[in-house]
């Protein structure tokens, strides 16, 4: 399975950083994985719903570290370029350097 398109939106929240839609083997499409600035830095949450009990459940997700740790890596390096084209640089005389 691979991942062969990522697409990122992100959003301007202390934690929510973009969601995302992928889709695997350009035949199936998983939308709502979220980028979360956690205490460890960014990771990737699963799109979950909300049970009656107001605790969350996966709708869709991994079965081995292996495949989410590959989908991560893949989610968030795309997330590093379109944060990077969005946001400006900042020229080196602007910014004191």
């Amino acid at each position: 399975m691979e991942i062969t398109e990522v697409r990122v939106f992100p959003v301007s929240e202390e934690r929510l950083k973009a969601y995302v839609t992928i889709t695997l083997d350009n035949c199936f499409v998983v939308r709502d994985l979220k980028v979360i600035n956690g205490n460890t830095g960014l990771f990737v949450a699963m799109p979950a719903k909300r049970r009656k009990d107001g605790t969350f459940k996966d709708i869709a997700h991994p079965l081995n570290s292996d495949t989410r740790e590959r989908m991560e890596r893949t989610i968030l390096e795309e997330y590093e370029r379109e944060v990077a084209r969005v946001t400006p640089a900042v020229p080196e005389a602007a910014a004191g350097g």
